[in-house]
């Protein structure tokens, strides 16, 4: 291959960049885009391989690299194109400017990496971790060699896949008599060394001893002899990171040494955690999950980016004239879109972009620039800041479109993140917009089965039941859903995350008994796939819990949650938001079974535990708050519950605004506490607000509007004057039945 020096008449080898077990890295020239990319060749199989070996082995390789090509995040590299030239199978990626780690402390003279620096690349490859853990997929081979640090600080894994490729021909070597196949022995989790069922904590583990190499300069296991190595990672217990290097900080050492735990129940539950753990030793005055500000108070200070965004800046602002066409909790696919090909790394040809003006290509500084700009918008976002990212997205958006074109990939990658920016700050109508077109824009170039075009239709699905148009979501969903399953199979964690969201629809719709029975089919396979404490697969209990209580199985839905609620208290902390969201909804069904003491006790603990992480003016610590009261109330504690309605409803009216929901339920709450009370009249002034409010933004014929009504009617029943609370009935049951027929 290396003589013709073109494959397949469009990738130009210019030098050899890298050498090894697996086979040669080049850096080449993609001469139909014009750009730079990596090519690594795969060596020839051995003459031990027969045909019907190489026929498998050439199967297993296109699935490795459609599984590679699919992986869409900022810290993985990213796959172009794969295939076969000259019986040498090849694939295509990004080629990327910097140093592996494994160069980094070569040319640090082994000494450790700063600790700034060790963080900030703790914090990235954990981030990219998660992403790859929630795809399904574990690498398997992590090491130094396998994690690249860019010229702009930006950190990514390198191949994916490929590791068990080299098994499967037996590139690697094998320690003689023992069966054991050899990768990188320094890295490796006693589950590997002993054969046995490896799974995404494997990686945490190996993720654990690069970790420690390049904080202390040396492997937890530091042998010349291969088998001493193994036998330390199976038998011994590391040295603290501390008798190495005095500077390392507590938390970060504790960290190292939990992924270096050799049962693998013992280590991290998932990526996911450990990235805020990462983050909250990186940034010690940040708590591990940051609460959202209180709009009653002062702005908070500005969390610390990784150090690798220093410099970049959110550039100008668009100019184009065109209007932004612009999704969120576990219902969202978050791409990154470093995807930069016009091939299908599915197999499929290459497809037409639109038609216009030929343009020159872009210098390559130029490229680089906007690539770290968008890296620090996805940063920003990561600490929630959606407004200046949004900014920054919009911004390179538009200088893509004019350098590259509006159907280029990394053009709708920059589109995809303005239109998540939009959703992420209640711009409901311009994201689905822009999501709308960034969909066309990936059909278009990429294929309507591309899984890049798929994320883009389901986020306008998502977006689309956020507007309440749930018919239209549902038609949305099950397109997608039924090309998903059709190319990624039934049980891959796009394909589920999809089914979770129709099941999610399922329920606005009014459908509850389908959106339980896809919920609870959903749960069992990410249990399965997953595992039964991944985040996801919480997501969905926590939904079945959901249409249990709607169907009035609250028994049931009770369980569920509780066992929501112990599940991510073990995998995500006890103060997690997620944590303390399944907590609520515990005490919303103790109050539906009648239990209210324990509905009471509950609250109050949770809403001590939410003034201690959010303050006590945030919505959610509001909220439970309101359920103190309620369950006062249903103790037949009246004044009690009046007191702390009439507290809850001022400061929501003050943190949230006169007319929000969340304020006018607490309104109705002091107009039921004044009834039982016998102020009927005070009552009736409170009932015609809160009426009159919700007419305002709902209409009408809304159902809290025509409840409020009917709220007003019954004091006026009370207080004698049943000629006036007469005619208000018949209004409502008027509007009712007119809601009735329209709603068919």
């Amino acid at each position: 291959m290396a003589e013709t020096r073109l494959i397949q008449g469009r990738y130009r080898l210019l030098e050899r960049i890298g050498r090894g077990g697996m086979g040669e890295v080049w850096r080449a020239v993609d001469e139909a885009l014009g750009r730079h990319v990596a090519v690594k060749c795969l060596k020839p199989m051995g003459p031990q391989h027969d045909a019907g070996f190489a026929t498998v082995l050439r199967e297993r390789f296109r699935r490795e690299a459609r599984v590679a090509a699919a992986l869409q995040h900022r810290g993985v590299t990213v796959v172009h194109d794969f295939g076969e030239y000259d019986g040498v199978l090849y694939l295509v990626m990004e080629l990327l400017e910097g140093r592996n780690l494994s160069q980094l402390l070569e040319e640090n003279s082994q000494r450790p990496l700063p600790v700034r620096d060790v963080l900030d690349i703790a914090e990235q490859v954990s981030d990219a971790l998660a992403y790859t853990h929630g795809q399904g997929i574990v690498h398997r081979d992590l090491k130094p060699a396998n994690i690249m640090r860019l010229t702009d600080g930006a950190v990514k894994i390198c191949d994916f896949g490929i590791a068990r490729l080299g098994e499967d021909i037996g590139f690697t070597s094998r320690l003689t008599g023992t069966g054991i196949a050899m990768g990188t022995p320094h890295y490796m989790s006693p589950e590997q060394i002993s054969g046995g069922h490896v799974d995404h904590r494997s990686d945490l583990y190996s993720l654990g001893c690069v970790l420690y190499e390049i904080a202390t300069g040396v492997p937890p296991f530091d042998h010349d002899d291969a088998w001493a190595v193994l036998v330390g990672h199976r038998d011994t217990t590391p040295e603290p990171l501390r008798t190495h290097r005095s500077e390392i900080p507590d938390s970060f050492q504790e960290i190292v040494l939990d992924l270096l735990a050799k049962p693998p129940e013992d280590r991290p539950t998932d990526a996911t955690h450990l990235t805020l753990r990462i983050g909250a030793a990186a940034r010690p005055g940040v708590a591990l999950s940051p609460p959202p500000q209180s709009p009653a108070e002062g702005p908070a200070p500005a969390p610390r980016l990784p150090s690798w965004t220093r410099g970049m800046t959110t550039g100008h602002k668009a100019t184009s004239t065109s209007v932004m066409r612009t999704s969120l909790p576990d219902h969202t696919a978050g791409l990154t879109g470093e995807w930069t090909t016009l091939t299908d790394p599915w197999g499929g040809p290459v497809l037409p972009v639109s038609a216009g003006p030929e343009r020159p290509t872009p210098p390559p500084e130029l490229v680089a620039v906007l690539a770290g700009r968008h890296s620090a918008g996805l940063s920003l976002g990561r600490l929630g800041r959606w407004e200046e990212a949004g900014e920054v997205h919009r911004a390179v958006a538009a200088e893509r479109e004019h350098a590259l074109g509006p159907d280029h990939p990394d053009t709708l990658a920059s589109r995809y993140e303005v239109a998540f920016t939009l959703s992420r700050t209640g711009r409901g109508a311009d994201a689905l917009r822009e999501f709308g077109r960034v969909a066309e824009g990936r059909e278009r170039t990429m294929g309507a089965d591309h899984p890049e075009a798929l994320a883009a239709r389901q986020e306008t699905a998502y977006v689309l039941g956020q507007l309440g148009r749930h018919f239209e979501a549902h038609e949305v969903y099950a397109s997608v859903l039924a090309a998903r399953e059709r190319t990624m199979g039934p049980d891959h964690p796009d394909t589920l995350r999809c089914r979770h969201n129709l099941a999610f629809n399922l329920s606005r719709l009014g459908r509850l008994e389908d959106s339980f029975r896809m919920a609870h089919d959903v749960a069992a396979a990410r249990a399965r796939v997953l595992g039964a404490e991944h985040p996801d697969t919480l997501v969905t209990q926590y939904e079945v819990a959901y249409a249990l209580g709607r169907l009035g199985r609250w028994s049931e839905a009770l369980q569920t949650y509780r066992e929501v609620a112990a599940a991510r208290s073990r995998a995500l902390g006890p103060d997690h938001p997620d944590t303390l969201a399944a907590r609520y909804e515990v005490g919303i069904s103790l109050g539906r079974l009648g239990h209210s003491a324990e509905a009471l006790e509950l609250y109050r603990s949770l809403v001590a535990d939410r003034t201690r992480i959010q303050g006590p003016t945030d919505p959610e610590t509001l909220r439970a708050r309101h359920g103190v009261g309620v369950n006062l109330g249903r103790l037949a504690r009246w004044e009690e519950a009046l007191a702390e309605a009439e507290e809850v409803s001022a400061l929501r009216e003050r943190v949230l605004g006169a007319d929000h929901p969340d304020t006018l339920v607490s309104h109705r709450e002091v107009a039921v506490g004044l009834g039982w009370l016998g102020r009927w009249a005070d009552a009736l002034t409170t009932h015609r607000h809160v009426a009159t409010a919700r007419e305002s933004v709902f209409g009408p014929d809304h159902p809290d509007a025509l409840a409020s009504r009917n709220d007003e009617a019954h004091c006026l029943e009370q207080l004698g004057r049943q000629e006036e609370a007469v005619e208000l009935y018949r209004t409502v049951a008027a509007l009712r039945e007119r809601r009735g027929t329209h709603g068919r």
